[in-house]
């Protein structure tokens, strides 16, 4: 534990800031964690596997990779590195990627595939009988995902920390929601966490990533900025808001 006492003591506290706002987790809870290869799921899934470990409430965990279906994916060596947390992973194969891709398809990649990956995975949870999806969304995340709701949509809506889905039969919960991605840079750089090549074509060319871009000017000129955002989602004046 030594070698990451200063980053995961933040991040642990602010994960347990999340889990008992939003009462995330009960005992008895099976719960899925969507892993995707990224810094932000293992960081999830590693949080989640070291809090059970000393925590006297009980819970199952089920890692889930939906590997999309693009040439150079990184199933097997994040199969490896669950096995290294002492988990096993369940891998779903799939061609969502190039589904998402295809020519007649061309507008939006990223929506057909991410939703398609997300239903698999409310299907798997189901079949599994996990009453809870864990996914590794992070304040950023939530931010950015208010802005483009905002430029994309025409709506102002955001990601929620725990969010009941299907009649209160599934609910998603964000446990890394007060967690910034800096943090968690800082964390597996010291865990040696290295993250896997995201072979997606649209990788770094999505709008999520023009937005990140634009946000990320934003903090560099304040760095309150990133605070006020996140606050003034929970702080909405609807008398100072446009009727539908």
């Amino acid at each position: 534990m030594d070698k990451h006492r200063g980053p995961y003591r933040a991040l642990n506290r602010q994960v347990g800031r999340a889990l008992v706002k939003y009462r995330m987790i009960a005992a008895g809870d099976r719960i899925l964690v969507g892993l995707s290869g990224g810094k932000d799921s293992i960081t999830l899934l590693y949080t989640l596997l070291e809090r059970r470990a000393r925590t006297p409430v009980a819970y199952d965990i089920l890692p889930v990779h939906i590997d999309p279906g693009f040439e150079g994916g990184c199933a097997e060596a994040l199969r490896e590195r669950c096995r290294q947390l002492g988990t096993d992973l369940r891998v779903e194969y799939t061609d969502y990627g190039p589904q998402g891709h295809h020519a007649t398809n061309r507008e939006n990649p990223c929506f057909l595939c991410s939703r398609l990956r997300r239903n698999r995975l409310f299907e798997i949870a189901r079949e599994t009988g996990c009453r809870k999806v864990a996914l590794g969304h992070t304040r950023d995340d939530i931010i950015e995902t208010f802005f483009m709701n905002i430029c994309f949509a025409g709506e102002t809506s955001t990601m929620l920390p725990a969010q009941p889905l299907f009649n209160g039969r599934l609910t998603v919960i964000r446990p890394l929601a007060f967690v910034d991605e800096d943090l968690i840079h800082r964390f597996v750089n010291r865990m040696g966490f290295t993250p896997f090549d995201n072979p997606c074509p649209s990788a770094t060319r999505s709008s999520r990533s023009e937005i990140k871009a634009l946000l990320r000017q934003l903090y560099r000129r304040n760095p309150k900025v990133k605070g006020n955002i996140f606050r003034a989602m929970g702080r909405v004046r609807m008398d100072y808001m446009l009727k539908p």
